[in-house]
């Protein structure tokens, strides 16, 4: 009789590559259920993935993860913080809950632009109204098919120029601006998306992400607050940290290392050498990193179809950019700050040149309240390949581009920020970017293979050894905390039922 007859289901070797809320999650859901041999192997020094929580002097800010999008009932995430109390009383209010934005928050606005002016609602709103017209209209085509264009980028700026309305057009100066104030929202919407350009994002694909009530709110004592609640609910040593994967080698028929003769299908093997032998795998690293070590992943390699929608789907970067400045130059009720470059009347979400311009894609701040909490703290945003090549560059040079931004904006040639300190996920060795959002040419097929585990279904080797998660794997909360979350769990659900349909002594566990 095989050796891995006799085990008990509850002893399987289960490890978990990546300690990031997916990973976390799927192991809390294990260990509940009665798997005792579960551990995480995470490649770097600390829990959370791309949850970070950091300081900008006395302050608390988010270099990752920023807000629970949607917290209403329906979100795990947003149910673990209550839980855990970790929320105010205003976002954890029934109104809050209620409000449905659609994935925009209501933000009170300040517009500046390059010639130093500040403009009203009067001359922006309407840009705003119009942009978001047609950006909702880019969302229809996931269900009802029929997309005129390849990809969103291509779709608003052919809308945009095709339906600007008539009387914006007998008013030539501000037709210009509002244009201009276009051009900021399609940037502004490459750092929602995570994509270099809206033209890579697909517009067939696009409406396929969900979004869920309630106004997006932030955690007070910073996000990794949840993390480490969620940590505390573990054994104490079920993390490995500092080991890095390097290849996980499945379908293995030799007997793995130090397993007194049993055998498992899967080695795992860390770039320092070491390896571990484990019946099942859940693999919760960001698709970047997947992207970037596709070929080595695996041994034996992804099958073709799963490999190719690695390769399909989108992963770019997203950065911030925080700033702090002893009085504020906004208004005291501004939430967000748009900067309207008036010379952009031709729709362009990406720079020409790149090492002269890169600031040109900083679409805005968002202001981060409350200010007794924070002081005057602004949080840029900029995506894209601009994103990435601001990552190579010092602090002092980050610094002082955005110095004479604001001064070019504000016309006040007097303004300097005290401290800066910014993201840089696109040099993260095991991120190597932000998140995932549905290239062009994809669809939510991708998603389901890269979900798929392995080996596929009707092969004859032992079910379920490498299984898959992370927001990427998500179909319609891709991108997002709560579908990293959702993701982990649904893979250990699927450990704990295939387990409990092998043997019916799970069924009093459930």
């Amino acid at each position: 009789m095989d050796s891995m007859a006799q085990r008990p289901d509850r002893d399987s070797q289960i490890f978990i590559i990546g300690c990031g809320i997916s990973g976390i999650g799927a192991a809390q859901k294990l260990i509940k259920h009665g798997f005792h041999n579960v551990r995480i192997i995470e490649a770097t020094a600390r829990s959370g993935g791309r949850i970070r929580t950091g300081r900008l002097g006395d302050n608390i800010i988010e270099i990752g993860a920023n807000w629970i999008h949607g917290p209403s009932k329906e979100n795990p995430v947003f149910r673990l913080a209550c839980d855990y109390q970790l929320l105010d009383k205003e976002s954890m209010s029934e109104e809050n809950q209620a409000i449905d934005i659609g994935g925009h928050p209501l933000f009170v606005p300040n517009w500046f632009t390059s010639s130093g002016r500040k403009l009203g609602p009067e001359t922006m709103g309407p840009a705003l109204e119009f942009f978001m017209t047609l950006l909702e209209r880019s969302q229809q085509f996931h269900s009802t098919g029929g997309e005129p264009l390849p990809s969103v980028g291509e779709f608003i700026k052919a809308e945009a120029e095709r339906l600007a309305p008539e009387e914006w057009k007998e008013d030539r100066d501000n037709f210009a601006v509002r244009m201009a104030m276009i051009n900021t929202l399609l940037k502004l919407e490459c750092c929602v998306s995570g994509t270099h350009t809206m033209d890579d994002v697909g517009l067939g694909a696009f409406g396929m992400y969900t979004t869920l009530p309630g106004l997006d709110c932030t955690f007070p004592g910073g996000y990794e607050g949840l993390t480490d609640h969620m940590m505390k609910e573990l054994p104490r040593d079920i993390v490995l940290y500092n080991k890095p994967v390097k290849c996980i080698h499945w379908n293995y028929t030799k007997n793995g290392p130090n397993t007194g003769g049993t055998s498992f299908p899967v080695t795992i093997e860390c770039v320092n050498g070491e390896t571990f032998a484990a019946d099942h795998v859940i693999v919760t690293v960001p698709l970047g990193y997947m992207k970037k070590h596709q070929n080595t992943f695996l041994s034996p390699s992804f099958p073709l179809h799963k490999l190719h929608s690695i390769q399909r789907m989108g992963f770019g970067t997203n950065n911030k950019i925080f700033v702090e400045f002893e009085q504020p130059f906004w208004d005291e009720d501004c939430e967000l700050i748009y900067l309207v470059w008036e010379d952009e009347t031709h729709l362009t979400d990406v720079v020409s040149d790149l090492k002269m311009s890169w600031i040109r894609k900083l679409t805005g701040f968002t202001v981060l309240k409350p200010t007794e909490r924070f002081g005057h703290v602004l949080c840029g945003w900029i995506a894209g390949q601009e994103s990435e090549y601001m990552e190579s560059l010092s602090e002092l040079e980050v610094l002082q581009t955005v110095t004479q931004l604001l001064r070019i904006f504000t016309g006040n040639p007097t303004i300097m920020p005290r401290k800066l300190l910014r993201s840089q996920w696109f040099h993260e060795p095991y991120s190597c970017g932000s998140y995932s959002y549905v290239a062009k040419g994809c669809s939510g097929y991708d998603i389901d293979n890269l979900a798929e585990p392995l080996p596929l279904k009707g092969s004859n080797s032992k079910p379920l050894q490498v299984l898959f998660a992370g927001e990427a794997t998500h179909r319609s909360f891709f991108s997002t905390v709560h579908g990293a979350l959702l993701s982990g769990w649904r893979e250990a659900e699927r450990l704990i039922s295939h387990h409990t349909s092998a043997s019916g002594s799970f069924s009093s566990k459930l």
